[in-house]
């Protein structure tokens, strides 16, 4: 697999992701009990946005580095840009934060978090980067293989009944990524069904992912199905990634009415030149019974 994140660290993909990560972290910390999270496909945890990989795409150009002099005053986008501050702060000026250092950040002492990277070379500098925190383990193995071995979580003998599964699969074959990711959330809602489950997915031409979403509608998840999506550009080329989604299972409640602002805030912060993207999308595929 040659899928290395660094070349698209701070694009404007991450920034869906990052964002929609937060508010999910926030959701849950909301309440006194310890929490959890699953990070599937950690990668490095911390990125440098002027290294030879970044630099020789320049995605972050149309993502984190956009929005760094942003005079919006969306409460989540600016949560999401002071934790970036952070992460420069601790780490380089040049740095970037992973959904691992946002894990650690944003979730407090009682939380407990595991991160899964299968690259030899990713999960070492994923060590690295976190695992000097004592509420990490980081694993070096398949992270769907994680979601049998790791679900339902446990501290000690204490049984954590709250939580979050985030899956960011490196989609080298796209459509054949989604049958892995789906059986992964299936087989983690016969585990652990009253966590959140959280699949980032690239979006080309957003037709070809009906068949997906359908499936997803299908889920047996007590909490519903939601999809967000943002696109920078129309979805009429299937030779780049024109956007991206995240599909939330069991969403905490009104995470929809708190992301609603935030995307339509960062619709016009993103948008590439030329023709206008389509408004970003917020459907319930499947509502909470």
């Amino acid at each position: 697999m040659n899928y290395r994140h660094a070349f698209h660290a701070g694009n404007h993909a991450d920034v869906l992701k990052h964002v929609v990560l937060l508010a999910l972290c926030d959701a849950l910390t909301a309440k006194p009990a310890a929490c959890f999270a699953l990070d599937t496909h950690a990668g490095q945890g911390v990125y440098r946005l002027h290294g030879d990989a970044a630099r020789r795409t320049g995605e972050a150009e149309g993502g984190i580095l956009r929005l760094r002099n942003a005079r919006d005053s969306d409460p989540l986008l600016q949560r999401y840009l002071r934790a970036v501050n952070v992460c420069r702060g601790t780490h380089s000026d040049d740095a970037y934060p992973g959904s691992p250092w946002l894990l650690a950040h944003a979730l407090r002492a009682q939380d407990r978090i595991a991160c899964c990277e299968l690259q030899p070379e990713e999960a070492a500098a994923l060590k690295a980067a976190v695992g000097g925190d004592p509420r990490i383990a980081v694993h070096a193995r398949d992270g769907y293989a994680a979601v049998r071995a790791l679900l339902p979580p446990r501290d000690g003998a204490t049984r954590i009944h709250r939580g979050l599964v985030l899956i960011d699969p490196p989609y080298e074959q796209q459509l054949e990524e989604f049958t892995p990711a789906l059986a992964a959330i299936r087989e983690g809602l016969q585990r652990w069904p009253q966590a959140t489950y959280a699949l980032w997915y690239p979006i080309k031409q957003r037709r070809s992912l009906q068949r997906t979403l359908r499936a997803a509608a299908a889920l047996e998840a007590p909490g519903g199905v939601l999809v967000c999506e943002l696109l920078v550009r129309p979805d009429d080329s299937p030779l780049r990634m024109n956007g991206s989604g995240m599909l939330l299972v069991n969403p905490p409640w009104r995470l929809d009415t708190t992301l609603e602002p935030t995307l339509d805030a960062l619709v016009p912060l993103l948008a590439e030149p030329g023709p206008s993207p389509p408004p970003a999308r917020l459907e319930w595929l499947r509502p909470a019974r």
